[in-house]
């Protein structure tokens, strides 16, 4: 067969095929695809009309000395495989044969030239007279287009004719495609060559590479976005990343490639900057990298390059800088303070004085955009502008040339301090899209203003707005670094005598955050530090009632410490408090009597609380806490001083007065705005509420209080906390499903946690541990049982939380012996870990296991809980029950059923009709299915 059927393409496959290469090779070697290739082969077998790649390479021997069909003209041949692109290329592609002109227009670096070829070069074969190439990067003269395309053509000088007639005639019934590369800065003398070359060449199509748009009306533009990052570890990016690392000598190891995908994104996924971070792999490695980006412009560079444009990406944005007029080149240094999307009016406010007035800004604005120095999203509000960030390095590297970064930096604090403090006032649902839109900015003008002595006091300004806006953004890590920051930055000691202002209310704001936190340490930190500040500023009873306050979270919050303070340590702490205290301040009276009610009489049951203080004593000093508080009028303290009283109560074994304390304090808050100690307030106030409540029997109410603790916006990310009282609350009712659920939640926060203990956190664990026993699954249960070992703490499971989640276990499976021996001790012999919530519950399955095992005494424990439980419904039953069972009454024991769920017990319902007999129990095993548990 003739070979003049083969088409330009398939006679470079044949070629390679001569040569023995892979379809991997050759589309490597081709800038193909495999398919491709694979396509091509198909053909030639049937055109040269042979079996096998075996003989097509014979052909291609044969073949060799005839004259091959070739190319129009040659595409540069990278020296570099193409990586990714997939989407672009066929969108590009598909463009390419459907219009007469596109431009891929893009920044410098972003890949413009590689995707062309690589378009160009995959559709070739769709041209009958092949892809020619022009590079107009050399071309400074617009009205030398016309002759660079005649010489990447062909096309001499003829007399009677310029150089532009004669590329038009020469071209004139040629189907080929034209790639005009770097088209930007003569984009004044391409636009009207093309307009003529493609009127008089009805075939040609035109593939432009520039920086900006022709803005003619024939153009198809086609934005180059940068490599994609979205997929992590598997995006465009890094494989870019891997390729070109490993050709320089040291491959990364592919367990680093999610953190080179967070370097790609800082890297704006830009091709050429993507490629230069590679090359300094083996030098720096990762964290090298990693590192040095905070100055892209001097880290990405390269060795010497045949265009010194792709040297570095400093010399890639020269190259656009250059091309800007001077008006251009202010503002385009003057916006890159900005790190967020910005207006108009914000870039007017910021960048609008001499050489440029507020029109000249808005009017600038978009030839930055045209040349893709800035990206513009048209949205509802308004169109944002946003410069990469190398764009931003290199604009303020810019304005410190200009001898302009102090003026246009003061101007952007100035409007960032603006945006805070409005903010801070600001209501409605589109406030934390207001602070989205401004935080990076506020954080920038704050990195900067806050090492300026002159901007001392915008920058104190700010942090406070920032810590109160991240606070309320729920994000409390960098609340209570804001609210530190402002207090260094109130300079009240550090003795210069530039201080702006007294740091001790923003340490309690601190504390306060660090509260909401659960970080007992940083807590007892601040709150002696804003002590310490309110001593230098001279206020000595604020000093006392800071570390009065101290004291109390030393013992209130014990178990959320990392290092519990020793009791030697507290008293001393609250013995300086009472120095500083005198002078009759009603605050401060009231911080100092809640120490002592939280020291002295361990009010709040601390780890390092001694046991053998007086209930009647702690109620006494807890009570006058709450006095002098109300008589303060701060009903925070108020709260805390409840708390304590509802402690205290259930050492006296009140426990509904206990309830009613910890009903109080959320009535007591809820008018209070949303500050952070009001918050940390509002949240243990809950989990109280719920705790107490589940305390008295009211597993309705517990599960309420429980559903909001769980809905605080602030437990967003720490579901062991939220889920707790929940978990608990479910799981004495019975219901299984939703502990199960919830559980994982539970877990996965926990662990992300860093495995934090706390009071509420042990009895969660131990309610979900107690719900897969009460399912017969006990590999499962165990595995939560290691969980309570490392949440909770041991006194408290041993004999508290620990000894009613085990008997609740035990009696489910009919083994009452070891339930009673779980239970062994009297009330009054464990009465700190039992009196808290667990008391009611302790009692009453000790009466019942001791009817279940035969113990002589089991009427006696009856009625002895009677009057520790009277009130408690859900106790009541279970005693109701137990005597039932003494007696062999079954009509008690079914009213104690129905007891069981009108009180929203229905796991209790169910056993109950198990052990009435015969002829209850499938209807009870029934009723436990329905709960996901089983019958023992």
């Amino acid at each position: 067969m003739s070979t003049s059927a083969i088409s330009v393409r398939e006679g470079e496959v044949l070629a390679l095929l001569g040569e023995h290469l892979s379809n991997a090779e050759i589309s490597s070697r081709l800038f193909i695809s495999v398919r491709t290739v694979e396509s091509h082969v198909s053909a030639l077998l049937r055109k040269l009309d042979v079996v096998d790649r075996r003989a097509l390479a014979r052909r291609a021997a044969e073949l060799a000395s005839a004259e091959r069909p070739r190319p129009a003209s040659a595409l540069p041949m990278p020296l570099t495989a193409f990586v990714g692109r997939v989407r672009e290329r066929a969108e590009l592609a598909e463009a390419v044969k459907t219009r007469r002109q596109v431009t891929a227009v893009g920044p410098g670096g972003v890949g413009k030239t590689r995707l062309a070829l690589a378009v160009a070069a995959e559709a070739a074969g769709d041209f009958a007279d092949g892809v020619w190439f022009v590079d107009l990067a050399p071309v400074l003269d617009p009205g030398r287009v016309g002759a660079a395309v005649a010489a990447a053509v062909g096309v001499g000088e003829q007399p009677g004719r310029g150089i532009d007639e004669a590329v038009l005639a020469a071209l004139a019934d040629r189907q080929a495609l034209l790639v005009l590369d770097n088209c930007e800065q003569i984009r004044d003398g391409v636009a009207p060559f093309l307009e003529r070359l493609l009127v008089a060449c009805p075939r040609l199509r035109v593939l432009a590479t520039s920086r900006a748009r022709m803005m003619v009306p024939f153009e198809w533009v086609f934005p180059v976005p940068p490599l994609s990052f979205a997929d992590g570890g598997d995006s465009e990016a890094v494989t870019l990343f891997m390729e070109r690392a490993a050709a320089v000598g040291r491959p990364p190891d592919p367990a680093v490639r999610e953190r080179i995908a967070a370097l790609c994104e800082r890297l704006d996924g830009m091709a050429l900057a993507i490629e230069l971070a590679a090359a300094r792999w083996p030098t720096l490695g990762l964290d090298g990298l990693t590192a040095g980006l905070s100055d892209q412009l001097r880290i990405l560079a390269g060795g010497p390059r045949a265009d010194d444009r792709h040297r570095s990406v400093r010399a890639a944005l020269d190259w656009s800088h250059d091309l800007l007029e001077p008006h251009d080149r202010a503002l385009l240094r003057r916006i890159s303070v900005f790190a967020m999307p910005f207006t108009a009016d914000a870039a007017t406010e910021v960048a609008a004085f001499a050489p440029l007035d507020p029109a000249a800004v808005s009017d600038g604005l978009g030839r930055l955009a045209e040349q893709s120095l800035l990206t513009a999203t048209p949205s509802a509000a308004g169109t944002r502008y946003q410069a990469l960030e190398t764009i931003r390095q290199y604009g303020t590297e810019r304005l410190a040339d200009a001898a302009e970064l102090t003026d246009v930096r003061s101007r952007h604090l100035g409007r960032c301090l603006a945006g805070a403090t409005a903010l801070t006032a600001a209501e409605g649902t589109d406030r934390p899209a207001r602070f989205d839109a401004l935080a990076e900015d506020m954080r920038a003008a704050l990195a900067w203003a806050a090492g300026r002595p002159e901007q001392r006091a915008d920058a104190y300004r700010l942090a406070l707005a920032m810590g109160e806006l991240t606070f309320a953004r729920n994000l409390l890590g960098e609340a209570q670094q804001r609210f530190e920051q402002a207090a260094a930055l109130a300079g009240d000691g550090d003795g210069d005598g530039a201080g702006v202002g007294d740091g001790a209310p923003a340490l309690r704001e601190a504390a306060a955050v660090a509260g909401c936190r659960r970080l007992g340490d940083d807590m007892l930190r601040l709150h002696r530090a804003a002590a310490e500040a309110a001593r230098r500023a001279g206020d000595t009873v604020g000093a006392g009632r800071d570390l009065a306050t101290a004291a109390t979270v030393a013992y209130r919050f014990s178990s959320e410490f990392t290092r519990v303070p020793t009791a030697d340590e507290v008293t001393a702490v609250l013995a300086e408090a009472r120095e500083l205290s005198e002078g009759g301040d009603p605050a401060a009276e009231a911080a100092l009597a809640l120490a002592e009610a939280a020291v002295l009489a361990d009010a709040f049951g601390a780890v390092q609380g001694a046991a053998d203080n007086t209930a009647h004593e702690t109620v006494e000093l807890a009570e006058r806490a709450v006095e002098l508080a109300g008589r303060a009028g701060d009903p925070v303290a108020e709260s805390a001083a409840l708390d304590a009283l509802s402690g205290a109560l259930t050492w006296a074994g009140d426990s509904f007065g206990a309830a009613a304390a910890a009903r109080r304090r959320i009535a007591v808050l809820r008018p209070v705005p949303g500050t952070p100690a009001a918050t940390h307030e509002r949240m243990d106030a809950l989990a109280m509420a719920a705790g107490t409540a589940l305390g008295v029997g009211d597993l309705p109410q517990a599960r309420r209080w429980g559903r909001q603790l769980a809905d605080q916006p602030l437990f967003a990310e720490v579901g062991h906390h939220a889920m707790s009282w929940l978990l608990i609350a479910d799981a004495f009712a019975g219901r299984a499903e939703e502990v199960l659920a919830g559980s994982t939640e539970f877990l996965d926060a926990w662990r992300r946690s860093g495995l934090q203990r706390s009071f509420s956190l042990g009895p969660a664990a131990a309610s979900v541990a107690m719900t897969h026993g009460l399912r017969g699954d006990h590999e499962a249960r165990a595995d939560w049982l290691a969980v309570v070992d490392r949440a909770g703490t041991a006194s408290e499971h041993r004999h508290g939380y620990g000894a009613v989640f085990d008997a609740l276990v035990l009696l489910h499976h009919g083994d009452p012996d070891a339930a009673l021996l779980r239970l062994a001790p009297e009330p009054d012999q464990v009465w700190k870990w039992v009196s808290w919530i667990w008391l009611h519950w302790y009692v009453a399955l000790r009466a019942e296991a001791s009817v279940l095992a035969g113990h002589p005494d089991a009427r006696d424990r009856i009625a002895a809980a009677r009057i520790t439980v009277v009130g408690n419904p859900v106790a009541t039953a279970q005693l109701d029950r137990a005597e039932g069972l003494l007696d062999g009454d079954v009509t008690r024991q079914l009213a104690a059923a129905a007891a069981f769920d009108a009180a929203g017990c229905p796991y209790q319902s169910a056993r109950t009709l198990l052990l009435a007999g015969p002829a209850h129990a499938e209807d009870g095993r029934v009723a436990l299915a329905d709960l996901g548990l089983t019958d023992g």
